[in-house]
């Protein structure tokens, strides 16, 4: 079997092994490609491995040979699932790999908006703590978790993670997911609302619901005319989810507090961004989930898959017309 891998940097960029794949058959890894390079190199390959290469209905119809196609991620939309079910080819994906580090990642999010370390740290090396009177300076209000509302929209396995940590905190908990209808059970403590309660009440709002046609950018000028004046919107989900403008335009009106973004509509950011430079805005390169520790477990779950339809086993399919 031959496996390209497209786009191999992101999962590992020096720092793991590909010996699990080259195990299963000849493996080739190229760090990045283009679209066009996707099929030039894909031309001979059983097997395709992506990130976030884009296999479109195009590519799928030109590679003939190709039998199989692995992301190396959750979301699996930058593939088209449809044309590789016609022509029988599983794709399959990575569930659940990375809550720990993406929930690590919200509460990053989280304590930067309330307490300003960076900030106070950096105060220190322009010396106006010695500048100050007092035994201690501080130039930005610092909120204390306990007590307040997390909001929480999307509450599979990240969502409850973050649930699990704020509950630590001391906080006070409202989720929203659609899976909550379907005999998932709910800690005595989490509240389930409607979104538009969550926007009302919630003094921070954070976000872990996939990416669907019925909720891309929901968080626009109306929903965010219904949040707190104070509250803090984190967003470590998926770009599309948040209208940018509407979010920026609140920000720098002062309509919502802050907020704390790990994902954009577009990736890399574009420099004209209304979000880069925004009123009590942090935006971090999607890195929630590049921890080692995660990447290792996305590693050795993508080997397990390929291994599996190999051995006439798939699992992970997410196209399940195949």
């Amino acid at each position: 079997m031959k496996i390209v891998v497209v786009d191999g940097h992101t999962l590992n960029p020096g720092d793991l092994s590909w010996e699990g794949l080259e195990a299963l058959g000849s493996c080739e890894v190229h760090d990045r490609s283009t679209p066009c390079e996707v099929i030039k190199r894909s031309k001979k390959a059983d097997a395709i491995i992506t990130n976030k290469a884009l296999i479109p209905r195009q590519a799928i119809e030109e590679l003939d040979g190709l039998k199989y196609i692995g992301v190396t991620a959750t979301g699996f939309n930058i593939v088209d699932v449809e044309a590789a079910a016609e022509k029988g080819i599983p794709v399959t994906n990575v569930p659940d790999y990375g809550s720990a580090s993406v929930a690590q990642m919200t509460f990053a999010h989280i304590l930067n908006l309330t307490q300003r370390v960076a900030h106070h740290a950096d105060a220190v090396k322009e010396h106006r703590w010695n500048e100050c009177p007092d035994f201690c300076f501080s130039d930005f209000p610092l909120l204390e978790l306990q007590g307040l509302t997390l909001g929480i929209i999307g509450y599979g396995s990240i969502g409850r993670q973050v649930g699990r940590i704020a509950k630590g905190f001391g906080m006070k908990l409202l989720v929203h997911s659609p899976s909550l209808g379907k005999g998932i059970e709910l800690e005595p403590e989490v509240t389930t609302e409607d979104v538009e309660i969550i926007l009302k009440e919630s003094d921070i709002i954070s976000l872990h619901c996939p990416l669907t046609q019925e909720n891309e950018g929901f968080i626009n000028s109306k929903a965010l005319a219904k949040m707190k004046s104070t509250a803090f919107l984190i967003n470590t989900g998926r770009g599309p989810l948040i209208d940018e403008t509407a979010l920026a335009a609140a920000l720098n009106s002062g309509q919502i507090g802050g907020a704390g973004l790990d994902v954009l509509g577009e990736e890399p950011a574009r420099r004209d961004n209304p979000l880069i430079g925004a009123r009590n805005c942090f935006v971090t390169p999607h890195i929630a989930w590049a921890t080692r520790a995660a990447r290792s477990r996305l590693m050795d779950v993508a080997v397990k898959n390929v291994e599996s339809f190999i051995k006439g086993t798939p699992q992970n399919v997410v196209n399940t017309r195949t």
